[in-house]
Formats: C-alpha cells, sequence, structure tokens
C-alpha cells in the first residue's frame, strides 16, 4: 500500500506526517539558513525534524488550524526561509509555490516526477534546486513506502536558469 496506491484511501487534506528520512538529503543546502517558517505544519513533524538539526521555527501554521498557507500573512514573521512538504494537489500548490517563492527562498518536499509535467514549466526557471530522496514511508507501521519518488525542490523569484538535480547518496 502507498501513498498513490489504487486501493488507498487518499488523506483529507492531503495529510502525510513528513519522515525523518526526507531531512537528511536537504541539510547540506540550507547553508546561510537558521530561521524558516513551515505554513503546511500539520502536526509539526517537519518542525520537530528541523529543530533537532539546530534550525529555528519562527512561524508554523496548517489549515486544519485555521491558518490557510494562501491567505494567512505570515511573512510578517522574521525568517530566513520557507520549508515544507505541501499538499500535492496541483490546485493548491500551484498556488503556494507562486506565493512562497515571492516572499523567501522556498524548499517543498514534492514527487520527484512533478519538475516533468508539463503543469510545471513555468515554475522551473525559479527552481533552483532539485535534491532527491527517493520513495518514503509515509504511513508509520507499514512496511511498503510510497509509490511515488521524492524530492526537495528550491524555489525563488530572484532566481533565473532553472535547477541543479543533485541526486541521491548511494550508502557505500
Amino acid at each position: 500500500m502507498g501513498k498513490r496506491s489504487p486501493s488507498f484511501e487518499p488523506r483529507p487534506r492531503n495529510f502525510y506526517p513528513t519522515p525523518y528520512k526526507a531531512v537528511p538529503a536537504l541539510l547540506p543546502h540550507l547553508r546561510g539558513i537558521r530561521t524558516f517558517a513551515e505554513p503546511c505544519a500539520g502536526e509539526g513533524h517537519l518542525i520537530g525534524h528541523l529543530q533537532r538539526n539546530g534550525y529555528v521555527c519562527t512561524y508554523e501554521g496548517d489549515i486544519s488550524y485555521g491558518y490557510d498557507a494562501l491567505t494567512v500573512p505570515f511573512e510578517e514573521n522574521s525568517f530566513d526561509a520557507i520549508i515544507t512538504n505541501p499538499p500535492w494537489s496541483r490546485d493548491v500548490l500551484h498556488p503556494m509555490i507562486e506565493r512562497f517563492m515571492t516572499i523567501a527562498p522556498t524548499w517543498l518536499l514534492l514527487d520527484a516526477d512533478w519538475p516533468h509535467t508539463v503543469q510545471a514549466g513555468r515554475y522551473m526557471d525559479q527552481c533552483s534546486h532539485i535534491v532527491s530522496i527517493g520513495r518514503l514511508k509515509w504511513i508509520e507501521g507499514t512496511k511498503h513506502t510510497g509509490m511515488d519518488n521524492c524530492a526537495w525542490l528550491r524555489f525563488h523569484a530572484q532566481h533565473v536558469g532553472g535547477p541543479r538535480f543533485v541526486g541521491r547518496e548511494v550508502a557505500a
């Protein structure tokens, strides 16, 4: 059973807690980042993972608590970057990319196929990095990973020229 398995019932609001396995590949790319905003925080799993690595969350919000990332003025807080595992539904994801990348450098955990879609084309010039992770186990207690490979993508309105791809490190 995987996150997009035909026999799997999707979760409300596309909520899947971020597994720790997604975080180590991101950390080397956060040079100069001390503080971050998490506008799709859910239950705070990603925040906890990053805080255990020395980063400080200065804003957390989630639509389930009444904080819609598309309308709440969270940019009034001070932070170096936005780091989040957003909903993958394109009707919500695309407006988030458009808004977030104008506020601060933005790292999004996405399905790795997304950059190869026609809809992604309009955002790729402002994407500076694609950091491959591979498949993640989204549901604790299951023995299977999701069916999608994942990657961190960094967007910023001031970046032009498209992304640099960072492949997965393979354990010796």
